[in-house]
């Protein structure tokens, strides 16, 4: 071997890592920021509407008493008024009180309206 000729795996060893193309940092790379698609809070402000909706919906029936008929996602139809709600739930008073997930909800009217949807 030639005192010219460096074996491979000396030659990469003997630069410094500023030295190294591969290795170079950008200097005008900006810092990694935190990124939320713009669809994602659309979404979020939408279902934050749609909750404060619901919310004031829940509230007015609770404080008037109004009597309710709740249609569940199997056709099971549900009378009384509501007591009290969650985030994912209904208690329902009628001829007994019941507590119902608001995901098996179909729809709901007040009682003595036409409820066909």
């Amino acid at each position: 071997m030639s005192a010219t000729s460096t074996p491979m795996a000396d030659a990469g060893a003997t630069l410094a890592p500023e030295g190294r193309p591969h290795l170079r940092k950008n200097r005008h790379a900006a810092s990694p920021a935190a990124f939320r698609f713009p669809a994602y809070s659309y979404a979020e402000q939408e279902e934050t509407e749609h909750r404060q909706a619901e919310l004031f919906y829940l509230q007015k029936q609770i404080q008037s008493q109004t009597p309710m008929v709740i249609v569940l996602e199997d056709g099971e139809q549900i009378e009384g008024c509501i007591e009290w709600y969650d985030r994912h739930t209904l208690k329902v008073r009628g001829r007994s009180r019941v507590l119902i997930f608001k995901s098996a909800i179909k729809y709901m009217y007040k009682q003595g309206e036409n409820g066909g949807a």
